[in-house]
């Protein structure tokens, strides 16, 4: 079968699929958008909360039902809730507890949606219009809400688009986009009713004043805290916070969320507050684990019923949690779901069109590939799964860069991908030849007070732009360090993980290292693909906080999350490292949590015989011989 052994182009294994997804098309409408009526009704939750839902009827009833449960205002999508409905479906949006018109006057990020989305299910299938089959749609928190319908059994199959489960961490903070998010989004005291596009340009300079990271190691848990985890001194630091959250996530809903405000001492449970507790709890819990709490990612991955369609995108701020939820789901779901799940991997930001070189002449780059855009997709898998013809689609369908084209695989990253080390040298090089002993290391400052700018790359905002972008000009800095191959003598395709092991010291106790990949194009343009970043005290897989001991060297892993990109003939791949990326990330001040101002830090990154510092690829076609040869040196070393 196709879904089992599919390797390749897309345009030859299913071109109905690959004319979808390059040209957007969509099946002809059944009903004209006067056919379709329109209702509004409350539907009351478990306890005693009405909910606001609108209801799109074709005229052919029992019909097919698809629901999408938003706290951006149910109408957010009405063509598309139309257009689906011209189409035979009975389309559901409802304003999730707190938002919208639904009750009541304050919302609390999460809280309790795993719950209203099992009631809200619940109601649907009871109804005498339903007619068993019930799929979903949305992206970003939508996708949240899709994941937690899916624990009902009665869900058919959903698309959650730039969204996983929650099973992943990020060392540093999001900043930038969440700073205004917090106070335009949902109903509450402290929220102000302006747009959130508008209201992240009106915080602006407030913004770039802030972002200051300066916690202590260790947070003394408050004595509540300690009295409900029943745990003592005697427990560590990541015991007690462990045994803290698998009381917590025991809690109901309405327990949960008077604990925590009572706990941060807050009036409203928004996502700063909810980031606050999990980094008191430790950073091994994710920051979307309040949307379904569990305990483990396996326990979580096990309450799911509905197969999915995941939808993300190279330049989405959520692709790194994504690929973990598939790989989760690949090898811990219940085998309905196991079986079906499928992948896509489209060249998109979070919501809009994402990498941008040759978007004159390739449809496919010039949208967002999110629910509004994909209604043929959509329909597509709908059909899949009422006609049980899911095993007809690959397992992953994805975007490779560069070449523009569409790829499928068995599994991601691709099965046949080789791993491929590219080290750094000395002189600003980057090449498959290991470096000799004695080679000297790179130096550079890190200012917090003047800290490596965003440029673009995988961000939500509607300030910067996201998505690919030149970011030559930040190379020059004197706070960054880059490191070149040779040109390719041929095209060279990376498609996998990315991941950048440093060997690195500093003179701070604590402080951040940013890697990027990206692609130079003969003009000399560096179009970045991805970059991540590590903030050294989370530097311990087992979940352990520790400072550093200035001047000790330690070896780093960075997940630079995963790509695929073609490198043509002429280009050359480079790696870039620095120690901030703001305001997309919160800046490190570089004192461990001491109390003071920020402090320079002299960084250190080694690339010897014994500190072989490099990155990892993988790759498709094996690397051209000439990428062993040194680069050309274009780097200054900072001092």
């Amino acid at each position: 079968m196709m879904g089992q052994s599919a390797s390749g182009r897309l345009a030859g294994i299913a071109p109905d699929l690959e004319r979808i997804l390059t040209s957007g098309v969509i099946a002809s409408a059944t009903f004209d958008p006067s056919d379709i009526r329109r209702a509004t009704v409350q539907i009351v939750m478990r306890d005693g909360i009405r909910l606001a839902t609108d209801l799109y009827m074709p005229p052919t009833l029992p019909a097919p039902a698809i629901v999408v449960r938003t706290p951006y205002g149910r109408s957010i999508l009405r063509d598309t809730f139309v257009a689906l409905a011209q189409r035979g479906y009975l389309i559901l949006a409802q304003d999730c507890r707190g938002t919208g018109d639904s009750e009541p006057a304050t919302w609390d990020y999460f809280v309790y949606e795993l719950a209203d989305s099992h009631d809200f299910v619940e109601w649907v299938s009871q109804q005498e219009w339903f007619d068993g089959f019930l799929g979903a749609c949305g992206g970003s928190y939508l996708a949240s809400t899709q994941w937690c319908m899916s624990a009902h059994p009665r869900m058919s199959t959903i698309v959650p688009e730039v969204g996983g489960v929650g099973v992943t961490f990020r060392s540093a903070r999001l900043y930038m986009f969440l700073n205004s998010y917090v106070r335009a989004v949902g109903k509450g005291k402290n929220r102000v009713p302006i747009p959130h596009r508008e209201m992240e340009r009106r915080m602006l300079d407030e913004t770039l004043r802030g972002g200051f990271f300066n916690e202590p190691l260790h947070e003394r848990l408050p004595d509540d805290l300690i009295a409900h985890a029943a745990a003592g001194d005697a427990r560590s630091h990541l015991q007690n916070r462990r045994l803290l959250w698998e009381r917590c996530i025991a809690m109901s809903p309405a327990q949960r969320a008077q604990f925590l405000k009572r706990v941060l001492r807050v009036d409203e449970f928004d996502y700063i507050a909810m980031v606050s507790f999990l980094t008191g709890i430790g950073h091994q819990v994710a920051f979307g684990a309040h949307s379904i709490p569990s305990a483990t990612p396996t326990e979580l991955c096990r309450e799911l019923h509905a197969p999915p369609l995941i939808v993300s995108g190279w330049y989405d701020w959520n692709l790194k949690d994504t690929l973990a939820t598939w790989e989760l789901l690949r090898s811990d779901a219940r085998e309905s779901v196991r079986e079906r799940v499928r992948l896509l991997i489209a060249p998109s930001a979070h919501n809009v069109p994402g990498y941008h070189e040759g978007a004159a002449d390739h449809p496919e780059l010039q949208r967002a590939h999110r629910t509004e855009n994909n209604l043929g997709l959509l329909l597509h898998w709908y059909d899949a799964v009422r006609g049980n013809k899911v095993d007809a689609w690959p397992p992953v369908i994805y975007y490779l860069m560069g070449a523009n084209e569409w790829h499928v695989a068995r599994n991601w990253p691709p099965p046949e991908a080789q791993s491929v080390r590219l080290y750094l040298h000395g002189g600003g090089n980057l090449s498959e030849q290991a470096p000799a002993a004695g080679s000297s290391a790179d130096l550079y400052t890190y200012d917090p007070t003047d800290p490596t700018p965003t440029v673009g790359g995988s961000i939500v905002s509607y300030v910067y732009s996201p998505g690919s972008c030149d970011v030559s000009d930040v190379q020059k800095r004197s706070d960054v360090l880059s490191y070149t191959t040779a040109p390719l003598e041929r095209d060279l395709d990376v498609a996998g993980h990315l991941r950048l092991i440093l060997y690195v010291s500093s003179s701070a106790v604590d402080t951040d290292f940013v890697g990027r990949l990206s692609d130079v194009f003969p003009d000399g343009r560096a179009i970045q693909l991805q970059n991540g970043v590590l903030r050294a005290r989370h530097r311990s897989p087992d979940g352990n906080r520790e400072l550093l001991r200035p001047g000790r060297i330690y070896p780093l892993e960075i997940d630079l999350w995963a790509t695929a990109n073609r490198f043509r003939a002429g280009h050359r791949l480079r790696v870039d490292i620095s120690s901030a990326d703001f305001p997309r990330f919160d800046r490190n001040t570089n004192r461990g949590g001491e109390p003071g101002p920020p402090i320079v830090a002299l960084q250190t990154v080694h690339h010897d015989a014994d500190h072989p510092s490099h990155l990892l690829l993988s790759v498709l076609n094996g690397l051209p011989s000439n990428a062993s040869a040194r680069g050309p040196g274009e780097r200054r070393q900072a001092s």
